[in-house]
């Protein structure tokens, strides 16, 4: 919409939705603006069927819901790490604009707080022993890394000893599951083999394991 110069805009109050017993979720002329507080209503002159200045709008949005939203995505933080993806639904989750959201992110990730390569080697440090590789990329791959900076980490955490790696977590389940492949028949390696695949362990560390031949899967 162009606007007039000199001209205030004026925008109608069109929905409001108690979201919790504090907080409200206020539509502008048909559309999802923002969600506020609900003592923020007086402050800036926000009632259903009236008029919202451009003026207590801009401030809303360029200083009321910009701290706000950085300073949640600061105490969302203290607790655990996340991605920026995650952050990104859970500012979404509390209804903040989309540009919003965004500078909240740029704002964490300028300090550091967020940063999705060292989230994803830490991810496989601690996972690396007890999950296979498709695993923990699926896992991260969920979590809005993207395959490149995966990639990079397993390579960082875990480089030419895959497989290595990949034998001994297989050895556990065998472990784990009473099998010894020595004494087992073929249709019970081949059960096993089923069975690790579907935990994501690559084929030929599962075949070097259970000493099965390529002919007879």
């Amino acid at each position: 919409m162009l606007r007039v110069p000199g001209k205030r805009r004026l925008m109608t109050v069109t929905g409001m939705k108690e979201l919790t017993k504090s907080r409200i979720r206020i539509e502008i002329d048909g559309a999802f603006a923002f969600v506020l507080y609900k003592g923020e209503l007086r402050v800036y002159e926000i009632k259903e069927g009236e008029e919202l200045s451009e003026e207590n709008y801009q401030k809303i949005l360029t200083e009321v819901l910009p701290k706000r939203a950085k300073l949640r995505a600061m105490n969302l933080l203290k607790s655990r790490a996340y991605t920026a993806f995650q952050l990104r639904e859970k500012l979404e989750a509390g209804g903040y604009p989309e540009k919003i959201i965004e500078d909240a992110i740029d704002y964490v990730v300028s300090f550091g707080y967020v940063n999705d390569s060292r989230y994803a080697m830490e991810f496989i440090e601690y996972n690396k022993e007890k999950k296979s590789k498709n695993r923990i990329f699926m896992d991260l791959y969920k979590k809005g890394i993207s395959k490149e900076a995966i990639e990079k980490a397993w390579q960082d955490a875990v480089g030419e000893d895959r497989q290595e790696l990949e034998k001994e977590q297989i050895l556990h389940w065998m472990q784990k599951k009473n099998f010894a492949s020595e004494t087992a028949s073929l249709q019970e390696k081949q059960k096993m083999m089923a069975f690790l695949y579907r935990k994501g362990f690559a084929i030929e560390s599962i075949r070097s394991v259970l000493s099965l031949d390529i002919t007879t899967i």
